[in-house]
Parts: C-alpha cells; sequence; structure tokens
C-alpha cells in the first residue's frame, strides 16, 4: 500500500491521474526552457485575405519553418497540417493537438496554457558590450540589482565633438528594449538567432535573456561609484537617492553635465537607483568616503549638492515667478532627464535574509528568483516602503496603491509556480481574517499554532499540517513547502469553493452582416480570423462552440452533425430577445468542425445582396448571452455599425460631440460617458453568468465606443479598434488579435480579493470587472495581459520597522475545468522617515496610477481640470520632496528626486496624449480610456512616451548584433529630412517619410521611389534585399515585444498624416501644451510659489 501523502505536499503521482492538463503546464519546462514552440509556422506579416482552405501559404521570407514536427517532445504529437498556419501574434502560445493525459502537479509553470512547447527562446540575449564590463570581466549589473552602499549620481557626459545630437547616451530618451513575456514565438521568419535589443529601446514588457547570460548580483558591496561630483554633505535628510545634473560656470549651459568616470549602471532603464538595505547584509551601508570623488568645476559661493539628488538649473529671467519664458534657449535640452537604455539583464531576488529587495523597473530585464515575494510581474507597490502613518504618506503627495496582474506572463528560465494540494481540507487558512497560509505567518508553541501575518489572530495548527520548529524558529518542513516558502503559489480548490461544477470552455462567435460591413471587407475578414483560430481551441469533449450573424435580425445556426448542413434559424424580435433550442446552438467542437467551417466560407457570400444597413447590437449580444447563460464562456462579437435597431439602440452624438467641443468644452466629456443605461445592467447579468464579452470594431465611422464598451468592461473582457478599417491591411492585425485573445493564458468565473495587514485596508479597485460586494471584485474571465488597479489608505498607524503584509487571491476556473486559487503575496517594510519613501518610490507604478486615475476622471470631467489635477499630482510630490528631503536652497535650481527625477516628462506626455486632448474623434477617446482602465504597468509609459527609431540607417548598425536600433528622443529636431522614422507605442505604429529620402532607400524598404507614391493602405512587403530583411527583422521583434501585431499608418511630410506624426513629438511645444524644457520651467515656477 502506498505511503499516505501529508496534505498540501505536491504530489507524487500526480504524473499517472488520467487527467488534461492544467493550463499552466508546460511538457518542455524542465528539458529546454528556452525554447520555441515547433508548431507556430508563420507570424505572417503580409497575408493576403484569403480563406484558410484555399492552399498553403509559403513560409515569410520564403525559407522553411527551422523547427520540424519531429521536434515535438514525445507524449506531444501534433497533428500534421496541409499547411503551415498564420503565426500568433508575438508571444502567442501554442497549443499541441493532442492533449497529454498527465499533468504533473509540482512542476507547473506560472500560467502556460498546455502546449507552451520549447525550442530556441524568444528572449534570448546577447553578452553586454565590452563598454558595459566590470574592471573584474563581470557584467556590471544595476545599482537596482543590489543596493548601493553609497550615494551616486547620474551624470550627464557632454556629447562627443562633431556627433550628432540624439547620438550619445546620455540624450537617448528611451530604455534598452524590452520584450514582452511570452510563452513563445511564432518560428518562420522569426527564427533569427535570440532577438537581442539594441541599446536605445523603450520601457515596454521586459525582454528576457537565457538564464546562462544572466550576471548574478555580487556577494560583496557594490563598487565605489567613481563619477566626479562634489563631496556629499553630511545631512539627516539627504538620504532619498538622486541625480544631480549639475551647474557649470556661468557662460555655459546651465545643464552642463559633471564629468563621468564610468556609464551609469546598464540595468535599470531609469538610471541608478539606491536603497536602504543591502541584499548581503541587514544593516544600512556606510556612505562611500567623499575623498573617493573628485571634484567638478563650481561657481563660486554656490552650495554643494547632495549626491543624491537631481539638480536642474532654472536661468534666474525663469526662475522667477511670472516671468517671461524667453531664457528657455539656455537650457540644453541634451542634459534634462531622459530615460536611460538598460543593455544588462539581472537575476531579482525577491527577498534576502529577513527583508524585501527593492524590485527592478517594470520595464527592464530580469529573471525573478521568488524568495518569499511574490514576482513585481505579479504585484508591485507604488512606494516600496510603506509609511507608517497617513500624514506621512499624505505630506509626501505620492499615492499608495497595488498594480495587481495576477496571470501575468513569467520568464521562461522562471521556476513555475508550484501546485499544491490539500485534498477536501482545502488550503490552510486563518479563521478570521481568511488569509491563506504564506510565507509571513509564524509558528508557535512547537508548531502547534501560528499567528496571521494579516490580522493577528493566533490560529491552531490543523494536525496533519503539524511540523515541529527547528533552531531558527521556522518550521523544518518550511523549504519543502512552497505554500510556505514561495510568494506566489496555487491552491488546487476544494469543493467548497465551488458551487456549481467548473465552467466548460464555450466560444461563442457573433458576426456583423450588415451592408456596411459586407461591403467593407469586414465580415469576410472576421469569418476569415474565426476559420483559422478553429484549429487553436482547447481539444476534447469540453470545448464548445456556437455562431450567429446579425444585422437588423439575428440569425442562429443550428451545428449538429446530424444535419447535412448547417441550419439557419432568425430570431425577428429584437425589443424581446429569445433564443432557439440552446443544445442546438451550441454544441461540441469536435462535432460541428466541418459545419462550422462550411459555414464560415459562405457567410460573406449568403450576406453579398444585403441591403440591410441597420445592425442590433444589443440585441445580438443578449440572444447569444441568452444561449451561454446555462454554462458562461467567451462571447467574441465583431461589430462594424453604429447599433441602431432594437434593444439598447443607439444615435450618433458625434456630430453633436464636434459642435459641443468648439462652443462649450464643460459639456464634451458627457459624450465619453454611456447614452444607454440599459448596457450596463446588460453587462452586470452577464457577469452574474459569467459570460465574458470581446468586441472587435472592425468600422469606418463612429459607433459610440462609450457606450458599447460598457459591456467588455464590466465582464473582464476587452475592446479592440480597427478604425478606419481597411479590407487589404486589417486582416491580418484581427486574425493575430483573435488568437491572442483565445490562446493566451486566462482563466474563467473569477473572484479576486486583496487583503492587507492590520493598519492598511483596500480603498477601491479599478479595472475591467464587476463588483457586487465591496471586498470582491468578479471576473468572467481573466487572461495574462489584465491589470488592475488597487489603491490603499491607512486605518491605523504602523510600526516603523514591522512589514506591512498584502495578499491577494484569485479563485478561477482552468481551461481543462479545475478550479484553482492563486495566492500572490508581498510584505514591504514600513518606515517613518519621509526620505525612505522617496527612495523607495517605484517610477512607473507611480506613473500608471497617473494613467490610469486620469482615465477614470475623463468621462465625468471636464478637460482642464483633469490636467491640472494630473499636473498638481507631479508637483506636489517634486514639492515636498524640495521642501523636507533637500538641502540645497539656491531658487534657481530645480530639485528632482532619483527615483522620479522622470516624473515631469512622462507627466508631460499623459497631458499631451489621445485621452488628454480635446481635438481628436469622440471615439478614439473613448477607446484610449478603455485600453488604460485594464493596461499592465510594462506597458504605461510606451503609451504615451512610444519610442521612434530611424530605419533609413539600418544598414549602418554593421557589427552591432542587436537587432534594433538606438531609440531617438521625441523632438523634432532629432528629425530630418531626408530619413525614415518608426515610432510605435506597443499598439499602433507610425512610419514617417521626410521630404528628401534617398529613392534607393525607398525602393529597397517599401517598392517605391519617391515620397508622393507612399500608399494611404499598407501591407508590410519583404523584397530579396538585406535592409528590405532588417527592416522585417526589426518589426517583427517590436510585434514580439509588444504582444501585439501593431497596425501601421504611413506619414509624410506636408501631409495631416505628417503632422499626425508631429503632434507624437511631446518634447516638443505643439497645440497639445508646452515643450519638455518650458514645463520643467512651470514646475519649477510653481513649486517656488508654493514655498514662498
Amino acid at each position: 500500500m502506498a505511503a499516505p501523502v501529508p496534505p498540501g505536499a505536491p504530489r507524487p503521482g500526480a504524473n499517472a491521474r488520467q487527467q488534461p492538463p492544467p493550463p499552466n503546464f508546460n511538457p518542455n519546462h524542465q528539458t529546454n526552457p528556452n525554447s520555441l514552440a515547433d508548431n507556430m509556422q508563420n507570424l505572417n506579416i503580409n497575408r493576403p485575405l484569403s480563406m484558410p482552405n484555399s492552399g498553403p501559404r509559403p513560409p515569410p521570407f520564403g525559407q522553411q519553418p527551422p523547427f520540424p514536427q519531429s521536434s515535438v517532445s514525445a507524449g506531444f504529437p501534433v497533428a500534421s497540417s496541409p499547411m503551415p498556419r498564420p503565426g500568433p501574434p508575438p508571444g502567442m502560445v501554442g497549443r499541441p493537438a493532442v492533449v497529454h493525459p498527465g499533468p504533473l502537479q509540482s512542476t507547473l509553470p506560472g500560467n502556460v496554457p498546455p502546449g507552451r512547447l520549447a525550442g530556441s527562446s524568444p528572449f534570448g540575449s546577447r553578452p553586454p558590450p565590452a563598454s558595459l564590463l566590470s574592471s573584474a570581466g563581470g557584467a556590471v549589473l544595476p545599482s537596482s540589482a543590489f543596493p548601493s552602499s553609497g550615494v551616486h549620481s547620474v551624470s550627464l557626459a557632454p556629447p562627443p565633438a562633431g556627433s550628432r545630437p540624439g547620438s550619445f547616451v546620455s540624450s537617448s530618451p528611451l530604455t534598452g528594449g524590452p520584450v514582452v513575456p511570452m510563452s513563445n514565438a511564432p518560428a518562420g521568419h522569426l527564427s533569427n538567432g535570440p532577438p537581442a535589443v539594441g541599446a536605445g529601446a523603450l520601457p515596454g514588457p521586459p525582454r528576457f535573456p537565457s538564464a546562462a547570460s544572466v550576471s548574478q548580483p555580487p556577494v560583496g558591496p557594490p563598487p565605489s561609484m567613481m563619477s566626479a561630483r562634489p563631496p556629499a554633505q553630511a545631512s539627516p535628510m539627504h538620504s532619498a537617492q538622486a541625480s544631480p545634473i549639475a551647474p557649470s560656470m556661468p557662460s555655459a549651459s546651465p545643464f552642463s553635465a559633471v564629468p563621468q568616470a564610468r556609464p551609469p549602471p546598464p540595468g535599470s532603464p531609469y538610471g541608478p537607483q539606491s536603497w536602504t538595505m543591502q541584499p548581503q547584509q541587514g544593516a544600512q551601508p556606510p556612505h562611500i568616503p567623499s575623498n573617493t570623488h573628485a571634484q567638478p568645476p563650481r561657481m563660486y559661493g554656490m552650495p554643494q549638492q547632495l549626491p543624491n539628488q537631481a539638480m536642474t538649473t532654472i536661468p534666474p529671467a525663469m526662475g522667477q515667478p511670472g516671468a517671461p519664458l524667453s531664457g528657455t534657449s539656455r537650457i540644453d535640452p541634451n542634459q534634462i532627464p531622459r530615460p536611460v537604455p538598460s543593455a544588462t539583464p539581472i537575476v531579482y531576488e525577491t527577498r534576502h535574509g529577513n527583508s524585501a529587495n527593492p524590485p527592478p523597473p517594470a520595464a527592464s530585464d530580469y529573471i525573478v528568483r521568488d524568495t518569499g515575494n511574490c514576482s513585481p510581474r505579479y504585484m508591485r507597490c507604488t512606494i516600496n516602503q510603506i509609511p507608517c502613518t497617513a500624514d506621512l504618506l499624505t505630506t509626501s503627495g505620492m499615492q499608495l496603491a497595488l498594480l495587481v496582474q495576477p496571470m501575468a506572463l513569467p520568464h521562461p528560465s522562471e521556476d513555475p509556480i508550484q501546485v499544491v494540494d490539500f485534498g477536501e481540507g482545502g488550503p490552510v487558512r486563518c479563521s478570521r481574517c481568511k488569509g491563506y497560509i504564506n510565507p509571513f505567518m509564524k509558528f508557535i508553541d512547537q508548531g502547534r499554532k501560528f499567528i496571521c501575518n494579516l490580522c493577528g489572530f493566533t490560529d491552531d495548527t490543523p494536525r496533519d499540517y503539524h511540523c515541529n520548529l527547528g533552531p531558527d524558529g521556522r518550521r523544518r518542513d518550511a523549504d519543502e513547502r512552497p505554500e510556505l516558502c514561495k510568494g506566489t503559489v496555487e491552491f488546487v480548490a476544494s469543493k467548497e469553493y465551488m458551487v456549481r461544477d467548473p465552467m466548460p470552455a464555450v466560444y461563442f462567435f457573433l458576426i456583423d452582416v450588415s451592408m456596411n460591413a459586407v461591403q467593407t471587407g469586414a465580415t469576410a475578414a472576421a469569418c476569415s480570423a474565426i476559420s483559422q483560430v478553429i484549429s487553436d481551441l482547447p481539444e476534447g469533449p469540453r470545448t464548445l462552440v456556437g455562431i450567429a450573424t446579425f444585422d437588423s435580425t439575428i440569425h442562429f445556426y443550428n451545428l449538429k452533425r446530424a444535419l447535412q448542413q448547417p441550419l439557419m434559424l432568425i430570431v425577428p424580435d429584437i425589443q424581446d430577445v429569445y433564443t432557439p433550442l440552446e443544445t442546438d446552438v451550441v454544441v461540441q467542437l469536435s462535432e460541428c468542425r466541418q459545419h462550422l467551417e462550411l459555414l464560415l466560407e459562405n457567410i460573406p457570400t449568403m450576406f453579398q445582396t444585403s441591403t440591410t444597413a441597420e445592425s442590433c447590437f444589443g440585441a445580438a449580444i443578449k440572444a447569444a448571452f441568452l444561449a451561454m447563460k446555462s454554462t458562461g464562456g467567451k462571447l467574441l462579437v465583431f461589430q462594424s455599425v453604429l447599433p441602431s435597431v432594437g434593444m439598447c439602440a443607439l444615435s450618433s452624438r458625434e456630430a453633436e460631440g464636434r459642435t459641443n467641443i468648439s462652443a462649450s468644452e464643460k459639456e464634451a466629456h458627457k459624450l465619453l460617458q454611456p447614452a444607454d443605461k440599459g448596457l450596463k445592467t446588460l453587462g452586470t447579468e452577464f457577469a452574474e453568468y459569467q459570460v465574458c464579452v470581446d468586441v472587435f470594431l472592425t468600422t469606418q465611422s463612429y459607433v459610440d465606443i462609450a457606450s458599447i464598451s460598457v459591456i467588455p468592461r464590466t465582464t473582464g473582457g476587452q475592446v479592440y479598434y480597427y478604425y478606419p478599417f481597411s479590407a487589404v491591411s486589417d486582416p491580418a492585425k484581427l486574425y493575430n488579435d483573435l488568437r491572442w485573445n483565445i490562446t493566451r493564458p486566462q482563466g474563467f468565473e473569477a473572484v479576486m480579493r486583496v487583503r492587507c495587514s492590520q493598519g492598511i485596508e483596500v480603498h477601491d479597485y479599478s479595472g475591467n470587472f464587476c463588483k457586487r460586494i465591496p471586498t470582491d471584485i468578479d471576473l468572467a474571465a481573466i487572461d495574462c495581459d489584465k491589470c488592475i488597479l488597487v489603491t490603499l489608505k491607512h486605518d491605523d498607524k504602523l510600526q516603523d520597522g514591522s512589514e506591512c503584509a498584502f495578499q491577494c487571491a484569485l479563485l478561477y476556473t482552468t481551461l481543462y475545468g479545475q478550479r484553482r486559487i492563486r495566492v500572490t503575496n508581498l510584505s514591504l517594510p514600513c518606515t517613518n522617515m519621509l526620505s525612505n519613501l522617496f527612495r523607495a518610490a517605484d517610477l512607473d507604478t507611480q506613473f500608471a496610477y497617473f494613467l490610469k486615475q486620469a482615465a477614470i476622471e475623463i468621462p465625468t470631467t471636464p478637460l482642464l481640470p483633469v490636467r491640472d489635477q494630473v499636473t498638481n499630482l507631479c508637483i506636489n510630490i517634486l514639492l515636498s520632496y524640495r521642501k523636507f528631503c533637500a538641502t540645497v536652497s539656491s531658487s534657481g535650481q530645480l530639485i528632482l528626486p532619483e527615483a522620479l527625477k522622470l516624473l515631469p516628462l512622462y507627466t508631460l506626455a499623459l497631458i499631451k496624449s489621445t485621452g488628454l486632448r480635446n481635438d481628436g474623434r469622440i471615439d478614439d477617446r473613448s477607446f484610449w480610456f478603455n485600453y488604460v482602465s485594464s493596461i499592465s504597468t510594462p506597458l504605461a509609459v510606451p503609451l504615451v512616451y512610444p519610442r521612434m527609431f530611424a530605419i533609413h540607417n539600418l544598414n549602418s548598425k554593421e557589427g552591432d548584433d542587436s537587432i534594433l536600433p538606438p531609440t531617438i528622443p521625441l523632438s523634432s529636431e532629432h528629425v530630418s529630412d531626408d530619413g525614415i522614422y518608426l515610432l510605435e507605442n506597443g499598439e499602433d505604429a507610425l512610419i514617417y517619410f521626410g521630404s528628401s529620402v534617398d529613392s534607393s532607400i525607398l525602393q529597397q524598404l517599401f517598392g517605391f521611389t519617391s515620397v508622393d507614391e507612399v500608399p494611404t493602405q499598407f501591407v508590410m512587403p519583404q523584397f530579396a534585399n538585406p535592409l528590405s530583411k532588417k527592416f522585417n527583422d526589426f518589426v517583427n521583434v517590436i510585434r514580439q515585444q509588444r504582444c501585439s501585431y501593431l497596425r501601421f499608418k504611413l506619414c509624410k511630410k506636408g501631409d495631416p498624416s505628417g503632422m499626425l506624426f508631429l503632434s507624437c513629438m511631446v518634447e516638443d511645444k505643439n497645440a497639445g501644451g508646452a515643450s519638455y524644457v518650458e514645463f520643467l520651467v512651470h514646475i519649477h515656477r510653481q513649486i517656488q510659489m508654493k514655498m514662498s
């Protein structure tokens, strides 16, 4: 008889269980963690619009897929396909056609759906350039990898003689190109070795190296910082790290840089960061003695700078309140704070000893080793030390919030999230607050009792969970039990967590067949995309599908196998809708695959001659919901025109909107509110029955996104927006978006709650969900891209030196019908020191908070107050730092905390963004704030401060093994007339042509010889020349990084499209607002006024 397994232990017999793999099972995880899926044939950049059965498509670039079918690991056969399938969007998850019967309970990767096969990693890295190697021969680690034992400066070096502006490191605005954490990437043309990213790429989701190339944090203290600067003054308030931008002699630019003896540490895209505690020691590190720093030239009588703050000198004429901006020409734009590129990946341990390590920047390259706190990919706090009192938080001007992304994609080299099964009893929990067992619960009385770290209550340890304590007071089995040593763990839910059997995977497709949709090609594009993703749906009897079409009536289709062909069932009543017999409409995929493919091929021709212009969107989604009500599932709607008849019909508010904006800005925001309150009621009902709605808007006109988007937002879904829809260039993006939507790691019928230690409580949640009770949020679906903002507030004082804990629990159903509880824990130190808060501020998370708060305010508040509110959030933080933490008293200097020195730049970019401008289309603004509501932290900055590349000189990068060229500051002075530039924000990309571009470059890249021939609709070409090959590789790297196919728009100088491109130059003065230099002057002036 087998030995009994203690509850909570990873199950040894898990392999033998005959059940489908859970969604985070990765067959190749142990054997080859850095590989690509072999069944991803191509991303199909310029896939022609064709039906799936129209014959084989050749792999891109005319090469055979590099991964033959035979390379699939044993036990995971892939059904051979008559043709290579178009690939996923970057980061697409492949799924084998045959399901492995036995999951490995204890070795499951975090949130990878089955079949994430391994091969050459899309996150491969290159060795750091020689300039970044330390004298010891290893890669220099970013200071975020280990706390600085002293204070160091971010000194900006002057440009080399004769260099073009922007060509040296300090003026590059963008960080090293991070890549989205992806489960795998398509082969074919994406297989050109590891896509190492060049030194000038922008913050975005992190780019991942292979484990072998990652530099490990050194054990000793960091090397002394040799950058030349004045010696540190002894001061009780100088511990908040900042970087000086030192004034030089009066004749020079007030932004002249201090000479620098070594480059800034490469790993942090935002320059160096310093923390109180070193991973290797518990005490505060000593300051580096001042004699290690050379003395830069200083003006007579100028106060010495603190080495830990950034000083920007404002000329006296500009320093006085109300003075004109005429002095701005004295500021050198190359010397103001901009993102610093990062090159070296780091290994980040979440805790060391008994203290939390501050996380690396969200956009940097890092591999997490979970040593008690969760990975920052799953949960980040705006400040990595928690203020002990509400007054201290208010004084700082900063916000206290968590950004939670519980299903985020892990790095392939990270350990998988462990799955723990406690059997029928379920996981051990606190009997008072219901918090789950975690590494911070303290066992006492020889292990017979434990104290909850969240509410402080003492519970008895269940008898079968008892274990003696070691000499250190920890349980002897703590390191063997994932729930006692890991920050993130997944529990198998017992029966008490289920109100019904776990739901099956249901996918219902709803297609607009109104006259406009058919004529623009949107209906054909939707049918083509659906027919190709059917093969990516989970196999097995638990996968159900349904399909319906709609114009002014609703047409269901009986897909039962017994019928010779699908049977159309028409529902004419669009006010009081009903659904035909449910069992005929939603059927097992295995039963109806042939009928479904036949139907999808025929739908565009069936409605080809339709003259019905109306659309009954509200009635159609209600009818589809009735068909899915008993199970729940995903409802994917393809909509092309304004819903004009039936339930929740809408009228065009756009014309009214134009007059309102010109006449009265105070009323304009009301057009961003839903027109029909019935849609919110409908959304809440959908969420209650676990139906998640995603809407694909393939439109050429106003569709009132403000109203339509209410349903996706309430049900945990998403809006995809293709305006103006092009049958030439958009079908490929539509297909890739749909495929990623279906295949990315996700869960159904989820409930989430965040618990905090005593003294802190959750104030509010914001994101795409439905909230029926104050403490929990309901998510009909949750996926790896969705992020939820959790704002916190004090309800009591915290004790200095103690730790404050946060626990996020997500109860959800996997794709394969298993009920799981994913528990994510974060424990941070509490402090009474204001300077500690500024040192521990997290720039990306603080800015994501700004962005999401602005998106919440936009529909209910006039634009001017929203802009002022965003600016004041920034000013108040910098004012507090200047007032309480900075010691320099010269009124001509703007002093920025090191950790937040880029906050003014990103605040300015936010003020100029689509959502906060009133010159855009109502739908564009509505889509923007919907997109922002669930955006992840690494994508927040790129949305408003995109990255720009020069693509006319891709060939000049000989010897550089990175695919991405350096990024360029977002200023028109860096855009030349003979250049071609690409600008991307994670969702869209603009390609800008100067007026005198070399015709041979145009011919090689795009196939035309003159800028006058630039077309309005663009399909990415591939020509047989090295420059075109490099350009295609470069675009594919960006698509991988962003997990998005990116829509391309071509812009040329002197054209309205060229004005669109130039409006994205956020550092310039334009209709959207002041220049970056003027904005710094404005902030400085406001701080001076408030100080006086």
